[in-house]
């Protein structure tokens, strides 16, 4: 196990991250771990101190103030994994559905992170639901993607990324706590995108999938 954790910190960063970034993430990740199973109270303040300077190399780094990065990793426990990020993509008319973000006022696909219990699918189909009113089922499982590998702003967050092709069947447009915008649009005249969320790139490859639904599942 060392030696995986080892080749992993040596390896060059996936996608052009900065490689303070993906070594601070790392670091954080251990602290974590070791937080969440730790009995020695000595090995508990010294985890702590390894936490407390990711934190600070993250604010460092990236210009954020280090309490707000240490109130990022603090409010994570447990065993430290990626999280699970799921979109729905519906196509109409080659257009596609985008819902506006009330937190930085730009588009994307209906998403977000995973809830406990939800099925993968259901997940995508509560969520186009919730933040656009349409009614959609996912029909196919189109990719599986390294959130860091597809042009994404660099994130402390490491996060699988799982898009669906969603076949609309009801409902109309409706903004919601999250979401102040609904549209379908184009691609090649899509409005500002919300590129924490999704990309230009992203949203090619679905169509690609939309016109070729026997295209087989894309993964990283």
């Amino acid at each position: 196990m060392a030696s995986a954790g080892k080749d992993q910190a040596e390896a060059p960063p996936p996608g052009g991250e900065p490689t303070w970034l993906m070594l601070t993430r790392e670091l954080a990740a251990l602290a974590q771990n070791g937080l969440a199973y730790v009995q020695n109270p000595f090995d508990q303040d010294r985890y702590q101190r390894v936490r407390d300077i990711a934190a600070r190399l993250v604010a460092c780094g990236s210009g954020v103030p280090p309490e707000a990065v240490q109130r990022v990793l603090e409010a994570e426990h447990g065993y430290a994994t990626p999280k699970i990020d799921v979109r729905g993509a519906v196509f109409v008319d080659d257009k596609v559905l985008l819902v506006r973000e009330r937190r930085d006022g730009k588009w994307t696909l209906p998403g977000g992170f995973a809830d406990v219990n939800d099925l993968p699918s259901q997940a995508a189909e509560r969520e186009i639901v919730e933040e656009s009113g349409y009614i959609a089922r996912a029909r196919k499982l189109a990719a599986v993607w390294d959130r860091r590998l597809h042009g994404q702003p660099p994130s402390l967050t490491h996060a699988y990324k799982l898009f669906f092709l969603c076949d609309l069947v009801g409902g109309s447009p409706t903004t919601s706590v999250e979401t102040d915008g609904v549209g379908f649009y184009p691609l090649d005249a899509l409005p500002p995108l919300s590129l924490p969320r999704v990309t230009g790139e992203h949203l090619a490859r679905l169509l690609e999938h939309h016109h070729h639904p026997d295209l087989p599942t894309d993964f990283d």
